[in-house]
């Protein structure tokens, strides 16, 4: 199993100084974040310039990753596909096609991103939305011996009421998006810190969705129940300080939160999972400059390290 992060968490580095730092740490991937060169988006990243990828890059690239003896676990772009301006859901579009295209010409297998969602239909709308959107972005993916993974996160950050700016969160909702699109070349990028703050039962979903787990992050979480018995299970409303604060959750580093990490890779190894396992790096806490960013990184992978060293 090969063992990496999501490079956005590092900033005003170049990729192969990202490389150099993770092979020099011990890791063996990169989950490469692939956002547009202009954008203002946190915990995000434009390590490839995807809109402007050269054959003199690809080759430069593919000789980077042999120096550093390390693979692209997936291109990550993680945006609202469905949004409901026309004019900014096209140029979300044009992007996740050059990411897909990307992938293709250096080998890497998976893209990872959103589903999203237009606030102003149905839910039953969007997902007629999200089957011909992502019927779409999926043959184009298979075209590019490519997958794509979806990441189950809720994004409340996306709605000023902090409820869920995705239809792609929950076990319930994924099986309307294995239905409606029922390709194996669409699955999950499964981050179990998601489904803990949800109260959804990240252990049973990771063996009842084996078939369709791509890659998994490891994010961890802190839920304060006293608070979630105060504010709700929609969360706080008033006083946010953060679009993501709903006041009763906390991410962290792994080894910082309520998950279980050994328990977890039972799991992991019960039901044969070999692919790749990713730090997503959003502690605020660890985020003041790329010095402390990489304290988190190295406490997580000490801390995971011992965990899954024998998993083969």
């Amino acid at each position: 199993m090969k063992f990496g992060f999501l490079t956005g968490c590092l900033q005003n580095m170049t990729l192969e100084e990202k490389m150099k730092y993770a092979h020099d740490v011990g890791f063996t991937a990169l989950d490469v974040s692939c956002w547009p060169r202009q954008n203002t988006r946190d915990f995000s990243g434009s390590d490839i310039d995807v809109e402007n990828l050269t054959d003199d890059d690809v080759n430069g690239i593919k000789e980077l990753q042999k120096k550093y003896d390390i693979v692209f676990s997936s291109l990550a772009y993680y945006d609202n596909m469905l949004d409901p301006d026309d004019d900014i859901r096209k140029s979300y579009s044009d992007h996740l096609e050059a990411v897909i295209k990307a992938a293709g010409r250096l080998g890497t297998p998976l893209v990872g991103c959103f589903v999203g969602k237009d606030q102003t239909k149905s839910l039953s709308e969007n997902f007629d939305e999200y089957e011909k959107v992502f019927t779409y972005f999926v043959q184009l993916a298979e075209d590019n011996n490519v997958k794509l993974m979806i990441e189950n996160c809720p994004m409340p950050g996306w709605q000023e009421d902090g409820l869920p700016g995705t239809i792609s969160y929950s076990p319930e909702l994924w099986d309307e998006m294995f239905r409606r699109i029922p390709s194996k070349s669409i699955g999950l990028n499964f981050d179990p810190s998601h489904l803990d703050w949800l109260h959804i039962d990240y252990l049973q979903a990771l063996r009842d969705y084996k078939d369709r787990i791509f890659h998994i992050d490891a994010k961890d979480m802190i839920v304060d129940e006293d608070k979630f018995k105060y504010y709700g299970i929609f969360g706080k409303k008033l006083n946010r300080e953060h679009p993501e604060d709903l006041g009763f959750w906390t991410p962290v580093i792994p080894g910082l939160g309520d998950i279980n990490w050994s328990q977890f890779y039972n799991v992991m190894r019960e039901i044969g999972f070999d692919d790749c396992f990713s730090i997503e790096h959003e502690d605020r806490r660890f985020a003041a400059n790329n010095e402390e960013v990489e304290k988190g990184l190295e406490y997580s992978f000490n801390h995971l390290n011992p965990i899954i060293h024998d998993f083969k």
